[in-house]
């Protein structure tokens, strides 16, 4: 367990701190083969690994690729701007119609697609609108939290939620139906809360005469209706073959690449610099992370956890849930919740309560939030925002998390 657990930690460290530009992905990947020089996984280990996650990691390359593709073409900058004008010039109906834009964009194209597109866009018009730096703030602390606990509803809205229902066969369409109320009332209390923690920094008018007319902003407006019909199609596809059995990725990955020709063929994209620019380091962090994790789980730790899980278990439905959800958040906190999700679901294979496997779900979702590192999500979101010369510390993040998710968890978990 020390070396398992030594190898995951200095891994973690390298990919929170980033010395010398170390890419998040290449770091978990030098992780991953140290945990195989040292013995701590194997190479069948690596094959257990993979026969995980590889579905749900084609089908995030897949919706990024076509989050991309809507964004070269204006999709996500004409609905930031269709949102501002909506608010009327009204501050406090601009920050709560962003955040119901970012769980909007969180619920189809997933977290990491929020944090990824989202936020710069939001980011350059707040300042085209002259908005202060707290203002600015608030509003990018919302949208980081919302881009985390709306992605509940659809499979795909977040890699945690492909990885376990691969793991425990839940279809496209239950899931969807166990979910859609828990999604609900999580981007409600979400921007209840929100809003009751940042309403001194949002002003009371704005100025949306500033902005550009949400149309201008659309390269190609064909292709840009086209995309509705499209995204549509695409959504009842994931139903037809959840009938089938099929893996979510062929749909997620095989339309991303149909659109992304689609533009192509109309000359609206560059399809390299679209493949280019897909973040292909989480692909790394995710294979290389839980590779690293699958030690830990060699050396104890998923049996640990499912003694604890199973005493819970044995309770009343409300202690199993809270319990679960709750140990899930802690550890997503601590170690991020990429490997806490595969851990937690190793331990609940054999326990056989669906509600505690949902529970685990939106544990890892919305407890990561506590710390900047809790989830892939916020570490990309804090990359884009310092990149945009935004800078958010690690106490002013956690002081925000802390106090923010351990209610609205809570809230959640009640719903199942």
């Amino acid at each position: 367990m020390i070396l398992s657990s030594t190898i995951f930690l200095i891994t973690l460290i390298f990919v929170i701190l980033q010395p010398k530009g170390l890419q998040i992905g290449t770091s978990a990947i030098i992780g991953a083969v140290i945990a195989l020089i040292f013995g701590v996984v194997s190479f069948s280990d690596v094959l257990d690994v993979t026969s995980i996650v590889w579905d749900a990691t084609l089908a995030f390359i897949g919706i990024i690729i076509l989050s991309l593709v809507l964004d070269e073409i204006g999709f996500f900058e004409w609905a930031a701007l269709e949102m501002a004008k909506f608010s009327n010039g009204s501050g406090i109906k601009m920050f709560i119609y962003s955040i119901l834009l970012g769980a909007f964009v969180s619920a189809l194209f997933a977290n990491d697609g929020a944090a990824l597109i989202l936020t710069p866009i939001l980011l350059a018009k707040m300042r085209v609108l002259n908005l202060n730096l707290k203002t600015i703030v608030a509003f990018l602390l919302a949208g980081g939290f919302i881009s985390d606990s709306a992605s509940l509803p659809f499979v795909f809205s977040n890699l945690t939620n492909i990885v376990t229902a691969n793991y425990f066969n839940i279809g496209f369409a239950k899931y969807l139906f166990d979910m859609i109320t828990p999604f609900i009332v999580s981007v409600a209390i979400s921007t209840l809360f929100l809003w009751i923690i940042l309403r001194k920094d949002i002003p009371k008018s704005v100025d949306i005469t500033l902005l550009k007319e949400p149309k201008s902003v659309i390269k190609n407006i064909k292709l840009f209706y086209f995309s509705w019909f499209f995204l549509t199609l695409l959504l009842v596809s994931y139903f037809i073959g959840d009938i089938f059995n099929l893996p979510i990725s062929i749909f997620a990955l095989g339309g991303a690449i149909v659109f992304l020709l689609i533009a192509t063929a109309v000359k609206t994209v560059e399809p390299k610099k679209i493949i280019k620019d897909a973040p292909w380091q989480v692909v790394w962090f995710s294979i290389g992370l839980y590779i690293v994790v699958y030690g830990l789980k060699n050396a104890g730790l998923t049996e640990y956890l499912s003694t604890i899980l199973k005493l819970l278990s044995q309770q009343n439905d409300t202690v199993a849930v809270l319990g679960t959800g709750f140990i899930a958040a802690f550890l997503s906190a601590i170690m991020n919740n990429m490997p806490t999700i595969m851990i937690m679901d190793i331990a609940l294979k054999d326990i056989g309560n669906e509600a505690m496997i949902y529970a685990n779900i939106i544990g890892c979702n919305l407890g990561p939030k506590m710390t900047p590192f809790g989830s892939l999500a916020t570490l990309l979101w804090l990359y884009v925002l310092a990149q945009k010369g935004v800078k958010i510390s690690f106490a002013q993040y956690s002081k925000f998390g802390l106090i923010i998710t351990p209610p609205v968890l809570f809230i959640v978990l009640l719903t199942l």
